[in-house]
């Protein structure tokens, strides 16, 4: 039982596969895959990569499975060791985890403009959006609006100020609204 009380769902097949039993490694894979395949995604912003980086992960993991102890549940447990793989991986680059440096923004929209702001409130205008953000900045997105993390946790992540974090996340979260009234205006 986890400390919290609740009984993990996937117990018996983490069971079966701390004793090695390859059967349950895939049916643990097949669970998981694809929401840490998006996580991935969206963190290297490559498909290839985050093919890479799923695999590496799930490598990891069987091979650390012995450490989990249900204090959590195994898919957040899996997801931090995903975000720490993605997160390395783009210093290993050296990746230019570049930032907004500043960003002219008016608060004060239109009726028009918020109007046609919510009609290109779309998942995927949303992931095109972060796109074209600059790497750290799409990072800090993903990691607080999308993975859940807080402030804190991002700043001890990337090694940067926790002012610095709600900074960039405030400037990325203006930016994809821009781009996505701007995408609205266009299919006008």
């Amino acid at each position: 039982m986890q400390a919290t009380g609740k009984k993990e769902i996937h117990r018996d097949i983490i069971e079966g596969c701390k004793n090695g039993n390859q059967r349950a490694q895939y049916q643990l894979y097949q669970l998981y895959s694809k929401a840490m395949f998006n996580v991935c995604l969206r963190m290297m912003n490559r498909r290839e990569d985050a093919e890479d980086l799923l695999q590496d992960s799930f490598t990891d993991a069987f091979h650390r499975l012995y450490s989990f102890r249900y204090d959590s549940s195994f898919g957040h447990w899996l997801k931090r060791i995903v975000v720490n793989n993605c997160i390395n991986e783009l210093k290993r680059r050296k990746a230019d985890l570049s930032y907004f440096d500043d960003m002219a923004w008016s608060e004060n929209k239109s009726e028009e403009e918020e109007e046609a702001y919510g009609k290109g409130l779309t998942v995927e205008n949303v992931k095109k959006a972060m796109e074209q953000l600059p790497g750290g900045s799409r990072m800090i997105f993903s990691l607080y609006l999308l993975e859940g993390y807080d402030h804190v946790e991002i700043s001890q992540i990337l090694s940067i100020s926790e002012s610095n974090s709600k900074s960039q996340y405030m400037r990325a979260k203006r930016k994809v609204a821009e781009i996505l009234n701007n995408t609205s205006h266009e299919t006008r």
